[in-house]
């Protein structure tokens, strides 16, 4: 059997995509790409700047333009940031990957998972819970409508995710949700 070459992993920030992608790639032998980083790469600024001097929709552009460069590598697994669904054409670019996995997690993981994270400017607000639940009312519908599978990460350590994964990937066992 022909293995995933090409995997997109989505969800809300906090989720797990970064640490499950890197398990990901590792357990594949597949190389391990970080949208989120590919642009401060590109441009040489940490997110946080770039939403200051551009805001969202300049960072926005940034991360359509690194999506654009990603999908043409042969293979990798793809941390991809929250947002990165809302735009039309990135969800569509995100479609060309073989497999697209949803990491789903309960509100009050991202919470506590995002609590301190100085680094995520959409949380640098009077209240992150709030804005989580917002963010996640706005772009749920978008990662199921990308999904290919679906993985919750809430109870599982980052390694079982992973198994989990696989085991989806190879069609031993059905997605948590879909």
């Amino acid at each position: 059997m022909r293995f995933f070459q090409k995997i997109v992993l989505v969800g809300p920030m906090g989720a797990g995509k970064s640490t499950i992608g890197r398990l990901l790639a590792h357990h594949l032998s597949l190389p391990f790409r970080d949208s989120d980083h590919v642009v401060e790469e590109r441009s040489g600024a940490d997110i946080s700047w770039i939403f200051d001097m551009e805001g969202e929709a300049g960072f926005r552009d940034r991360e359509t333009a690194a999506l654009e460069a990603l999908v043409k590598e042969e293979q990798f697994v793809l941390a991809t940031g929250g947002g990165i669904i809302l735009r039309q054409k990135n969800r569509e670019l995100i479609q060309q990957a073989e497999a697209v996995i949803f990491l789903i997690a309960d509100p009050e993981h991202l919470v506590q998972r995002t609590y301190k994270d100085k680094k995520r400017p959409l949380l640098q607000v009077d209240n992150p819970r709030e804005k989580i639940l917002a963010l996640l009312e706005e772009r749920e519908p978008l990662y199921r409508e990308v999904a290919t599978h679906s993985v919750v990460t809430d109870t599982q350590s980052p390694k079982a995710v992973v198994q989990r994964i696989v085991s989806n990937l190879k069609g031993d066992s059905a997605d948590d949700e879909k």
